[in-house]
């Protein structure tokens, strides 16, 4: 029989990736902080909650509208230590460089790394870095761990979620895939969009501080919105409705969508936190978010709903149709 291999799919945040660490890794380590498949899995210690989390960025190219693969790394690292509503406390980087990749560009993104990681401020502690020969790598690959504080009274996680709940998203999707997309030369697309690559602690920290009982949280990256809200589905095991036309999406993005046939549901982005939150509970969130982020179009985007445990997204034509997680990405190595 031919000998099953892994496929860049399994690598792009969809039903294969998830699968691939449901059915291949969480087996061979598990444990109960690994089974719960948080972004920020809690590590218990006599001096307080802690919660710690890794990723790696292979994005291509490494500089991109918005930002780039040094900045996207930090980014990524705390927005995932965010969700859990932690403080970052420490980083660790680990960089895979291929002989012969320009110094420059490399000081370039340990700069990038420093003025993102300043502007938290988290310290950046310990690391490795590791040369590969020439035509082995592919520029420079960049892991991250983060390690951040959290209260033991905050814990957010979808099985606190309850009918009736909002759906609320601090600003528009899908601009990192688009950035990507017209940064790579494949593509001749002309536009201004840049990517939302920010870090999201101060944002988590005001709506929690605002609306205490916050029920959870997720950065829509790999996959958008439909994979962690499908996610979200499957933990609580609640259905969301979404209403189209209150999902913002910039006109840029939009007008990349309709000439390439992409879905702004299935777009990653590097700055967007999906919150859920009582419903008494939702315009005190926007308001928080909007003093976090002056910049912000935070807004109500659905409701959770105790009908089929499934996403759906209500039409302008007042039709609804059926959203899944996407089995691979639309768009490899967007971050």
């Amino acid at each position: 029989m031919k000998e099953e291999r892994i496929l860049l799919h399994h690598g792009s945040g969809g039903r294969l990736s998830r699968d691939l660490v449901q059915n291949e890794i969480v087996p061979v380590f598990d444990n109960p902080a690994l089974r719960r498949l948080e972004d920020a899995s809690p590590i218990e210690s006599s001096k307080g909650r802690m919660v710690m989390t890794t990723d790696s960025y292979v994005v291509q190219p490494l500089f991109f509208p918005g930002g780039d693969i040094g900045k996207l790394s930090i980014c990524g690292t705390v927005n995932d230590l965010a969700t859990a509503g932690a403080t970052p406390v420490a980083l660790s980087v680990g960089f895979i460089i291929e002989e012969g990749f320009a110094l420059s560009d490399f000081r370039r993104i340990l700069a990038s790394m420093k003025g993102t990681a300043d502007s938290i401020p988290v310290p950046l502690v310990t690391g490795d870095t590791k040369v590969v020969e020439k035509s082995k790598g592919d520029g420079i690959y960049v892991s991250t761990t983060g390690i951040g504080t959290v209260p033991r009274e905050i814990v957010l996680t979808p099985l606190k979620m309850r009918p009736g709940d909002a759906v609320v998203i601090n600003g528009p999707v899908g601009n990192h895939e688009a950035s990507i997309i017209c940064a790579r030369n494949e593509f001749s697309l002309q536009s201004t969009v840049v990517s939302d690559c920010a870090p999201l602690h101060g944002l988590m920290k005001a709506v929690i501080e605002n609306v205490p009982d916050t029920r959870c949280a997720r950065d829509a990256t790999r996959g958008g919105l439909a994979s962690v809200l499908t996610e979200i589905i499957e933990t609580s095991g609640y259905g969301i409705t979404l209403d189209d036309e209150s999902i913002p999406v910039d006109s840029d993005v939009q007008g990349i969508c309709d000439i390439l046939g992409m879905d702004p549901l299935l777009m990653a982005n590097e700055g967007k936190m999906v919150i859920i939150v009582p419903a008494e509970g939702a315009e005190t969130c926007i308001r928080a978010m909007r003093k976090s982020f002056p910049n912000a179009r935070a807004t109500i985007i659905g409701e959770v709903h105790d009908r089929a445990p499934q996403l759906t997204v209500r039409t302008r034509y007042g039709t609804s149709r059926i959203v899944t997680m996407p089995m691979g990405t639309q768009l490899p190595r967007i971050c």
